[in-house]
């Protein structure tokens, strides 16, 4: 009861706005004076939808869109959620490992940690019977890793690399899967605390990646090979407008956090640049975060509006997207600090609707909120 008279009280006195220490979020200064696109709406309930989670990382629906399928990281369970709220617990990804470990060539003493069981993908014709696949991006002892399993609607199974060799390296592994419009599996990836990586074509790591539900390099691709984009640090958030266009938030170092317009062949420019820059060749973003009000993890996109979830920020950022433009107007936070720090996201599909996960509550603590954009 206390929470839902929060709650109410929270809409009730409008938008919470971010700490008066934190500047607001910077646009280049081409797109700052759009302001607010008029086809999209604005957050205007939000309500506990399921309760007792243990780190949510991701959430991905199911092509019939009655239900999606949920990672915990450090459980490194999988859970299908329901429209009405179910949860069924589905097994676990083996070899999935979170716990510190040495790595080789690390240096004695020096752990790489955390890590866990990441993105989920379920194939865009997955039905169950003659499409099982579901596909999943986790670390390993040695690597973070594509994988893929069958789930026949009631269990996992069958586990088989997909894409190994990423190298892994505490939280900066990316981690999201998600299927494009095109039907090709899009895989984002850190830069493992290996700066140098992002830049170095001959790597997988610090990049996007566009492959086939075998681990192929896509037909199309800018280089020939399975990067799609590069020059990045922790990307961990995809989503595509009603245009096809993809966006994606990426966490930067110390100064600056990132909403990126991906284009294939372009280098974001990582670690030459963090945020916005003057280097020939370098892409710069759409829009930039400080840490305090931001460490965006992932992203959905309602009605040509841009929801971003935040970690430190612990806030919900709303960025419109100028018509069909490629410029974004105002952002706006909501929730301030008021659910802690917010990780998975997704759009509910057939309605104006957000699944919204919080990360790091504790044991079974951990929420979905379900908020309604009008």
């Amino acid at each position: 009861m206390a929470s839902l008279i929060a709650t109410a009280a929270l809409l009730a006195c409008g938008v919470a706005q971010p700490a008066a220490a934190a500047p607001p979020p910077t646009a280049p200064a081409e797109d700052a004076a759009i302001g607010a696109a008029t086809d999209g709406g604005s957050p205007a309930d939000v309500s506990t939808f399921s309760g007792e989670w243990n780190g949510p990382w991701t959430i991905s629906f199911l092509p019939d869109g009655r239900s999606a399928l949920a990672t915990e990281r450090y459980t490194h369970r999988v859970v299908r959620l329901g429209l009405d709220g179910s949860k069924q617990q589905l097994g676990m990804v083996p070899n999935t490992l979170t716990d510190p470990v040495q790595l080789p060539g690390q240096g004695q003493g020096l752990s790489q940690g955390k890590g866990g069981l990441l993105g989920v993908a379920p194939s865009p014709t997955w039905d169950g019977t003659t499409d099982k696949r579901v596909f999943f991006m986790h670390t390993t002892a040695s690597d973070t890793r594509v994988a893929r399993m069958s789930y026949d609607g009631t269990s996992l199974s069958d586990y088989t690399t997909v894409l190994g060799g990423i190298q892994r390296g505490g939280d900066h592994n990316g981690g999201k899967l998600a299927f494009g419009p095109d039907g090709y599996l899009y895989v984002s990836t850190g830069d493992a605390r290996q700066p140098k990586l992002a830049q170095d074509m001959q790597s997988l790591n610090g990049k996007i990646l566009r492959i086939t539900e075998t681990g192929a390099a896509a037909p199309g691709n800018p280089f020939g090979d399975r990067v799609y984009s590069y020059g990045h640090r922790n990307p961990q958030g995809l989503a595509w407008d009603r245009n096809g266009r993809l966006w994606a938030a990426e966490i930067g170092e110390d100064t600056w956090d990132e909403l990126n317009l991906i284009k294939p062949g372009a280098n974001y420019g990582w670690p030459t640049c963090e945020g916005a820059c003057n280097v020939a060749g370098m892409t710069n973003p759409m829009m930039t975060w400080t840490p305090a009000e931001g460490v965006p993890s992932q992203l959905a996109i309602v009605r040509n509006v841009i929801y971003v979830s935040t970690l430190r920020g612990q806030r919900l950022w709303r960025v419109p997207i100028d018509g069909n433009s490629e410029r974004v107007g105002s952002a706006t936070p909501f929730f301030n600090r008021t659910y802690g720090r917010l990780r998975p996201i997704a759009k509910v599909p057939g309605a104006d609707e957000l699944w919204l996960g919080t990360n790091g509550r504790g044991t079974d603590k951990d929420q979905i909120l379900k908020v309604t954009i009008k």
